[in-house]
């Protein structure tokens, strides 16, 4: 057996994942897994293996809601052959696990550090060196922008080559603040230090990493949700959805200067994340989700709250969303600025949103769906292009989705909760892959227990990890003063890129 086919949370013992010889590996990989058009690889990475590195490779098939699952055991000091040389996805997957390991690539365009953590392999390597790509001509110029934000939020330099205003080149590199998050779930033996972990990974994504890690662990455990607590963390997941769609539309119109625009989102998206603060008092829903229980469950009361505050949002949002859509002044900035095309897209391996927005059909509510997303039927909105206007026009659609999804939760919410389960040890010698749709795209967590059934390897992904690489392609040929609103239009996290 090549490869081992898997659904979204399914527990299986870590020794059923078949171990190839690497040339067996490269070949299924390229030229049987990836070979599908629905096929995108979701997590790949190494872990320590006595001397030698085991890689594990994970491949979502959309069309047939599995993951296939493949190992291969490497020397540290071998050189192996590139998959990023057919398949531009992998590039980040191989430069990490160059960077921590110390692997070779023959065939990768270039293998440059990406976390500068504090274990890296060849710890030469430093921030101060970093090798930016550079054009060498008189008539063109590098403009610098980082590593302190003027918004002064996490860290990254983004460093451009220009031909007057022109944008030739954008390379992006952050790793500034690597906080080793991944070893401290392994150190960290509480679980409750452990879910506290996973709901800052990144801050605006707190509810989408905390299922997924919940989700995780309670597979892991063998334990499933009730449908209370699964309609709770749907419901949650799509709340944080409105609120930083809603944010982002106001981003987009500040990097525009259309005040009116910036005024009203931004006014809208407060009622929406402040309603997290009368759920389980946290604005952000820290403290909300917890494996195998909720501290905040859901009520009668807080469903009318909801109620109440989404129909004084929806006219409001539609208004101001149709009069932002419609006028010639934005559409004027927005449409045909910072194209991602389907081709492009498909070939960098971009996710969630900006991949729906380059006519992408990648959404794990439709592909991967678990919990209560399994007794839906979610379609993915596209749009066609993969420009800002269409990044900014499918927050609006996905809005309105939402709102209709979180109305049918609350018509069949049982309030009926199960008793709290603790859920300290998993299953030993287990393996999970948990995938979950935040709002800006696939959030990956895997899990490896150990003979005791703890964790002994804890792999975490951002949808951000897929798309930076879409940022900077989307700013070629367009002028420097565009890309506020291109990187606004992705709103890519840092933080959860630099774990």
């Amino acid at each position: 057996m090549d490869f081992i086919s898997i659904k979204n949370n399914q527990r299986i013992k870590f020794a059923e994942i078949p171990v190839l010889a690497y040339a067996d590996f490269f070949n299924v990989v390229t030229n049987q897994l990836m070979e599908k058009p629905e096929a995108h690889c979701v997590s790949y990475f190494g872990i320590p293996a006595e001397n030698n590195v085991q890689l594990l490779c994970c491949i979502a098939d959309d069309a047939s809601a599995s993951i296939n699952v493949l190992s291969s055991v490497v020397s540290k000091t071998d050189t192996l052959q590139s998959i990023t040389a057919k398949y531009m996805s992998f590039h980040l997957f191989e430069r990490e696990i160059h960077e921590n390991f110390g692997i070779n690539f023959d065939g990768h365009p270039w293998l440059k550090p990406v976390r500068y953590p504090y274990n890296a392999a060849d710890k030469s390597q430093t921030m101060v060196n970093y090798p930016f790509y550079q054009i060498d001509s008189e008539e063109l110029h590098e403009v610098g922008v980082g590593p302190i934000h003027a918004g002064i939020i996490e860290p990254g330099h983004f460093r451009f080559i220009c031909n007057g205003e022109q944008i030739l080149h954008l390379e992006i590199q952050l790793g500034y603040q690597h906080r080793g998050l991944e070893t401290l779930m392994i150190e960290k033996k509480k679980l409750l230090q452990r879910a506290t972990l996973a709901e800052n990974i990144t801050g605006d994504t707190t509810v989408g990493h905390s299922v997924a890690f919940a989700n995780a662990w309670e597979s892991l455990c063998g334990f499933t949700a009730d449908k209370q607590l699964q309609m709770e963390r749907a419901f949650a997941i799509e709340n944080e959805r409105i609120a930083i769609h809603t944010g982002d539309l106001s981003g987009i119109c500040t990097d525009i200067a259309y005040q009116l625009g910036n005024s009203v989102f931004g006014r809208l998206r407060t009622p929406v994340i402040n309603y997290f603060q009368r759920w389980a008092g946290n604005r952000f829903a820290k403290g909300l989700i917890r494996p195998g229980k909720t501290n905040f469950p859901f009520t009668n009361d807080l469903a009318a709250q909801w109620k109440e505050m989404i129909s004084a949002y929806k006219p409001h949002f539609v208004e101001m969303a149709e009069q932002t859509f419609d006028l010639p002044s934005v559409l004027s900035r927005i449409e045909r600025t910072g194209i991602v095309s389907p081709a492009v897209a498909h070939q960098i391996g971009m996710v969630g949103m900006a991949a729906r927005a380059s006519n992408i059909v990648r959404d794990i509510r439709a592909s991967h769906p678990f919990g209560h997303y399994a007794n839906i039927d979610y379609k993915p909105v596209l749009e066609p292009v993969g420009d800002v206007y269409c990044r900014a026009r499918i927050r609006y659609d996905e809005i309105l989705r939402s709102i209709d999804m979180m109305n049918d939760i609350l018509s069949t919410m049982p309030y009926d909760h199960k008793p709290a389960t603790t859920l300290d040890k998993a299953e030993p010698n287990s393996f999970v892959v948990s995938l979950v749709e935040g709002w800006r795209g696939e959030i990956c967590h895997c899990a490896i227990t150990g003979p005791d059934g703890d964790l002994t390897h804890y792999k975490v992904k951002d949808p951000s990890f897929h798309n930076w690489l879409g940022l900077a392609l989307a700013v070629r040929n367009n002028e420097i003063s565009d890309f506020p609103i291109c990187n606004k239009s992705f709103d890519l996290s840092y933080s959860g890129h630099d774990l």
